[in-house]
């Protein structure tokens, strides 16, 4: 078994993972192994520069090269990975003119020295044939990689879709450049091997849609084959079906389609399909995801096909797999000699000490953001350069005799070699700049006086203070009162209220003089004058006589003690009673939405979509039925397939 080469529009390059089996190890060293795969080619990644991740660029045994747009976000994109034990290209390009540069250099491609470029590139007759769309802009969207091999060149594409009449003119720009970057480089003797998201089928065979649409349009099918994106790919193609005489330097087809070649009259094979109308389950799509390469090498390859089994975008996979050993001009060569360097490979074998680690300037792998960066570690081990600052020496002394050291010049601390970050953090709070002076000495306590004197410092003795006062001070005193409070102790507490305490003075002849707290009068809450006294039992609240004051103090009467209050008699009052459930339903429905329709058919729950098509009805939302469309691609009646069932989401609702 040779290599094999696999491509699949991924519809963004993190798309896959939301599908089996690839969300099981979310990683692409595992996404390739299951592929299968030792050159992937994925299209229409969506991504920035500033997005790509360790994952995606460094995959162990794997190297990987990058086309992505220059301005537009999240839009088109190109990449191409090769497994490094297998395969190691020579030469790496971004785009199809050569009139970009490789990174880190201001020279474009097409003006290299020869043994640097891969040649082949378009003339500017051959560009402006194509419509007036000018090299750089054709390579501007992210659409193309090219790598050469000794064995061919691979040409990675993106091709532009037909979905706006706007873009016609700069897709068929690109079509035109690249069929003819194809034709110039078999011209100068090379082999080649194109392969990617064309966007195009290449006859009715190929599309499920193709009677509906020639139907839809009104045209034949003379008309259906000779759109000029379909023309140009048959011109490519051999055997591709040409209606009248061909183009004028297109004369010979110079392509081979491996997947149609391996399977010649096979009917639905299709690698994409209509996500919006759910089309994959009854297999209602197109074949737009090709392998294509030099009909002089097509004996090169052992077998290709789709795997449409394979969940995870709207695209799935297209392989093609190589021959062990190829046949160059009558003699065998194994193809492995062929994928990599010479000197690399020998008879199928690598030679012991050859090494290709050599990464060309294009590799993702030499992206600034990923290529010599500084390990964590080396955030604590690395030295601080550039440092020069001064800590001074601890101040002198004084010993046991009186006696006080002299004084010492101070020194660098920093450049001492054995002093480390304790030693530094201790002559700084001993230095004279960290003392904080304070106003006056006698506010020290004795204890620490006495320790500041002798330069040693002890922890301070605790100091013995009177009790305070919990009584609530009047007006104007400088005293502070203290309610005692205990924070809470389970969590039955949060749902209890919690009696208020009392506070307590002790008078200087030792007797208890017990007054109500005003905190009392602060727990019940009572914010307004108008609102009823409540006082609280449990987690109930009872309503308390309407002349209970709130605030005995201001409005000058003696102050009534907890248990006075509570010991009033209770006022009952006709409430009105909620029954939860009602009022659980009542909001329910009036927030809630409506169900969903059901289908005609199938008295299914319909799905909603919105219409993008430009118009009177560009926004509205719409029912249909869930289920996909079949194999015919019109709505069907009493089957398994997708009924008639269409409401306007304004009228249901």
């Amino acid at each position: 078994m040779g290599p094999r080469i696999t491509t699949w529009n991924v519809n963004g390059i993190r798309n896959p993972f939301g599908f089996k089996p690839w969300r099981d190890k979310r990683s692409y060293e595992d996404m390739f192994e299951i592929l299968e795969a030792d050159i992937v080619v994925l299209q229409e990644l969506k991504i920035q520069r500033k997005d790509l991740k360790d994952d995606m660029v460094l995959v162990p045994g794997w190297d990987c090269f990058f086309s992505l747009p220059k301005h537009k976000k999240g839009y088109s994109g190109v990449g191409v990975y090769t497994r490094q034990a297998i395969c190691a290209p020579t030469h790496a390009e971004e785009g199809i003119t050569g009139i970009l540069s490789a990174p880190g250099s201001s020279v474009s491609y097409k003006e290299l020295p020869e043994e640097q470029r891969i040649g082949g590139y378009p003339t500017d007759d051959q560009l402006t044939s194509g419509g007036a769309v000018d090299a750089a802009t054709l390579d501007s969207e992210g659409r193309a990689i090219v790598l050469a091999f000794p064995a061919f060149v691979l040409i990675g594409v993106y091709s532009p879709a037909n979905r706006d009449e706007n873009r016609d003119n700069f897709r068929l720009g690109f079509l035109n450049a690249l069929d003819a970057r194809v034709r110039n480089l078999i011209r100068e003797g090379k082999r080649v091997v194109l392969t990617g998201d064309l966007n195009i089928s290449r006859e009715e065979l190929d599309t499920a849609n193709a009677a509906s649409h020639m139907r839809k349009h009104g045209i034949s099918e003379e008309d259906y084959l000779s759109s000029p994106a379909r023309r140009l790919l048959n011109h490519l193609l051999v055997g591709g079906k040409i209606i009248g005489d061909r183009d004028i330097g297109r004369e010979n087809a110079v392509l081979w389609d491996l997947c149609r070649g391996f399977h010649q009259g096979r009917k639905g094979m299709f690698t994409c399909w209509e996500q919006k109308v759910n089309a994959r389950p009854s297999n209602f799509g197109s074949r737009i995801d090709y392998v294509l390469c030099s009909y002089g090498i097509k004996d090169w390859f052992s077998d290709s096909n789709i795997q449409e089994g394979l969940m995870g975008s709207d695209h799935c996979p297209v392989y093609a797999e190589m021959k062990d050993v190829v046949l160059i001009q009558g003699c065998e060569i194994f193809i492995l000699d062929l994928m990599n360097p010479s000197g690399v490979f020998k008879d199928g074998r690598r030679i012991e000490g050859a090494s290709t680690h050599s990464h060309l300037a294009l590799s993702g792998r030499l992206l600034q953001e990923f290529n010599r960066r500084r390990s964590i570690r080396d955030m604590f081990t690395a030295k601080p350069f550039g440092l020069n600052i001064e800590f001074p020496r601890s101040p002198p002394t004084s010993n046991a005799s009186g006696n006080r050291e002299a004084d010492k010049p101070t020194k660098e601390l920093a450049s001492r070699p054995g002093q480390n970050r304790t030693d530094r953090k201790e002559a700084l709070l001993t230095s004279p700049a960290s003392k904080v002076q304070l106003s006056t000495s006698s506010t020290l306590p004795p204890s620490r006086s006495s320790a500041s004197k002798s330069g040693v410092q002890k922890r301070p003795a605790p100091e013995k203070t009177s009790p305070r006062s919990l009584k609530r001070s009047k007006s104007g005193s400088s005293a502070i009162s203290f309610v005692s409070t205990r924070g809470q102790q389970s969590l039955k507490g949060f749902f209890q209220t919690s009696t208020p305490e009392r506070a307590v003075k002790g008078n200087a002849d030792g007797n208890e003089d017990a007054k109500p707290s005003q905190a009392f009068g602060e727990c019940l809450s009572v914010p307004a004058t108008h609102a009823r006294p409540v006082a609280a039992f449990g987690t109930k609240e009872v309503p308390l006589p309407a002349d209970t004051n709130p605030n005995p103090e201001k409005a000058g009467d003696a102050p009534s003690t907890p248990s006075d209050v509570l010991a009033q008699p209770f006022i009952d009052e006709a409430e009105e009673t909620h029954d939860p459930i009602v009022a659980k339903e009542s909001w329910s429905k009036l927030f809630s939405k409506r169900p969903p329709p059901r289908c005609e058919s199938h008295q299914e729950p319909c799905i909603s979509l919105t219409t993008k098509k430009s118009g009177v009805n560009c926004g509205r939302v719409f029912w249909i039925c869930p289920r996909p469309l079949g194999p015919t691609g019109m709505k069907e009646r009493d089957t398994a397939w997708r009924c008639g069932t269409f409401i306007w989401a304004s009228d249901w609702n």
